[in-house]
């Protein structure tokens, strides 16, 4: 009889939970598969909310993307982080790098496997030029706008020094929104080396010595260290498409895939 109030009272103990989010790809807005604000917030939503969870942990595998989107996903996770007032654990699997890095630091600490990539502060525009090869071919381009920079860094015709120069103001403007993002999120764990927001990117030891990062470690032992070993996790995911399934939009994949092929490959992976 005097051992019925202790089975009684380990049967109603709740056991702690933390709900994890798995985000990995590029991040773009077209919603092929990749990461995108609207793709991923309800993932986010019920992470946050679904069964009282002691925290809420991000595994990140991005070479990063479109800015924008990597801000709306790192704005809607600190949103919801202070409505729920739960901590965020970003865990960094092959790279957070660019953009995925703007989503990591948008979790309260960072943590990292020793050959993960991390960093790539910066912005980059990239195209082609294609107004020589039309020529041979003997095809005329042929452009009509009402506004003078409308038709600006056409890949048809010859860059113009403005454009170049309007351009690179815009990246510049892009690029300073970029630092005063991780600067608020990290603070003073940052250190003061110069090539921090130059766009390099390093590997996890390197990355936790600059600041970027707050150490080495893998999902289950840290949040096993911090929240007990009786912790318990749920995953949320993507729900494949039918038509993914299927294999009915093998064009728009392979398309994607060789974009995101591009990212990955810049970071030599």
């Amino acid at each position: 009889m005097e051992k019925q109030p202790s089975i009684v009272k380990r049967l109603l103990r709740r056991v702690p939970r933390v709900n994890i989010v798995r985000l990995q790809g590029m991040i773009a807005a077209d919603g092929r598969g990749r990461l995108s604000d609207a793709a991923v917030a309800p993932l986010l939503e019920r992470a946050f909310k679904s069964g009282k969870p002691k925290a809420v942990a991000l595994i990140i595998n991005s070479p990063g993307g479109s800015p924008v989107q990597s801000a709306l996903i790192g704005a809607r996770i600190r949103r919801l982080a202070a409505e729920t007032e739960l901590p965020v654990h970003a865990f960094v699997e092959d790279a957070a790098a660019s953009g995925g890095y703007w989503i990591a630091s948008a979790a309260d600490d960072i943590r990292v496997d020793a050959a993960s990539i991390v960093g790539s502060i910066g912005v980059i525009s990239a195209g082609f030029g294609l107004q020589d090869a039309i020529g041979k071919l003997g095809i005329e381009r042929r452009v009509h706008t009402a506004g003078r920079s409308k038709s600006q860094m056409d890949p048809f015709q010859p860059e113009r020094p403005e454009d170049v120069a309007r351009l690179d103001a815009l990246l510049e403007q892009m690029h300073g929104v970029f630092i005063d993002h991780v600067k608020t999120r990290r603070g003073d764990r940052l250190s003061s080396e110069d090539e921090l927001f130059d766009g390099s990117f390093w590997l996890g030891a390197e990355a936790v010595r600059l600041g970027l990062a707050d150490g080495l470690g893998h999902p289950v032992p840290v949040l096993k260290d911090l929240y007990g070993k009786e912790v318990r996790f749920r995953v949320f995911g993507p729900r494949r498409r039918l038509i993914s399934r299927l294999g009915l939009s093998l064009a728009d994949s392979a398309l994607g895939g060789i974009e995101e092929a591009a990212l990955w490959a810049r970071l030599g992976v």
